[in-house]
């Protein structure tokens, strides 16, 4: 599955934060952060957890599971497209503002 160092290493590589993974995945910013609290693998529900892997795949995130094939092995994340990445961060930010300024 995911680990929790493949999440923020995603989040990082997309340059979002908790709030606009939240948004991304369709779940709560809590849910993001218990997410985050957890230890190695990612826990809680599969439902939860299967949007924030969609969503991140959708936004250009490959994540690469242990044993894949890699330069130096081990589990990690990668972009599949930078500037298709880019827009789809782009727009959640800007509906984000949308919203704040209302």
């Amino acid at each position: 599955m995911i680990t929790v160092s493949q999440l923020r290493a995603a989040r990082a590589l997309l340059g979002i934060d908790q709030r606009e993974l939240a948004k991304l995945a369709s779940l709560s910013v809590p849910t993001i952060q218990r997410m985050e609290a957890s230890n190695g693998l990612i826990r809680g529900n599969i439902d939860s957890l299967m949007k924030v892997v969609s969503a991140l795949d959708v936004a250009g995130i490959e994540l690469i599971s242990e044993g894949a094939v890699s330069s130096d092995g081990g589990r990690g994340v990668r972009l599949k497209n930078a500037p298709l990445a880019a827009r789809i961060v782009h727009s959640v930010k800007r509906r984000g503002r949308k919203v704040a300024k209302r």
